[in-house]
Parts: C-alpha cells; structure tokens; sequence
C-alpha cells in the first residue's frame, strides 16, 4: 500500500521545516508504529553504527529504544534542504533506568522519495550525561509546545 505523506519534495524552506516540525512530533509521541508510518517500507538507516532496513525493523528498533531512554523529550532543528533532502540537528533529554539524565546530540540526513516518505536516514548521534538540574526539556510528554524554545533559543 502506498501513500503519500505532506509536505513533498522538492522542499522550499517553509516546507522542509514543517516536514522537520513534523518528524519532531510523531518521535515525542514515542510511538514506534506512528513514527514508522513515515518511512518507505524499504527504507534505509544507519543510526550510529546499527543499519536498520524497512519499516518492521524501525518498529523494533524504536521499541528497544524507549525501553531504555525514558521520558525522552527532543527538538528537531531545520540545518539545511535541497530538492529532496533535509539536514537536521537534534537534541534529545532522557533518563535511565537508575535515574541518571542524559543529553544526546546529534544531525540526520534524511533522502525522501516522491511521496514525501523517508527513503533513507542516517544518523549521527553523541551522549552527554547531565545532573537533572541541567535539564532544558521540560514540557509535558508528548508533542513539544509551539511556543517552546527550540535549540538555537536554548543555546544547545
């Protein structure tokens, strides 16, 4: 079954940051089957040294991946488009399961297909643990609030 997934390439700015705003949203929801939903059935990631092909294998990957970062907050930044790619920086907030926050940065290439689905990612990810006090991400889980700094406001 395919579909289409809004907005299209080839991006222009207003597009490639509301594609960006979106990818932000349905990971904060940190629903495996929802964020999957965005990508082509065959497609392609590298993130950080794991390679993950197809939409089975990022419902899975997601899945082990929120049973360790807990309370996962993230801001997505637009870096830079062109036709049909995006470059993205990140910032995520998360905790353990012994209670110790961590901040983890990062970019994403992303490379989309006509229908506006991700065909392939690759994503370059660093942690960084921080005392709690350090925390920036403090809205209530789920979506990030429109009127929430985002990375550049925050200075990360």
């Amino acid at each position: 079954m395919s579909y289409a997934r809004p907005p299209l390439p080839p991006f222009i700015a207003e597009t490639a940051a509301r594609k960006v705003r979106l990818a932000e949203d349905a990971w904060n929801s940190r629903d495996p089957q929802l964020v999957s939903l965005g990508y082509s059935a065959d497609s392609a990631w590298r993130n950080r040294a794991e390679y993950i092909t197809g939409r089975s294998a990022i419902v899975e990957f997601l899945g082990r991946k929120w049973i360790r970062e807990l309370d996962c907050r993230l801001i997505k930044e637009l870096w830079a488009f062109a036709d049909n790619r995006i470059a993205v920086r990140f910032a995520y907030e998360w905790h353990d399961d012994a209670g110790n926050w961590f901040r983890s940065y990062g970019n994403e290439n992303w490379e989309f297909g006509d229908a506006g689905l991700t065909h392939r990612r690759f994503a370059c990810i660093n942690d960084l643990p921080i005392p709690e006090a350090d925390r920036r991400c403090f809205w209530s889980l789920g979506s990030r609030p429109a009127d929430y700094p985002g990375l550049s406001e925050l200075g990360l």
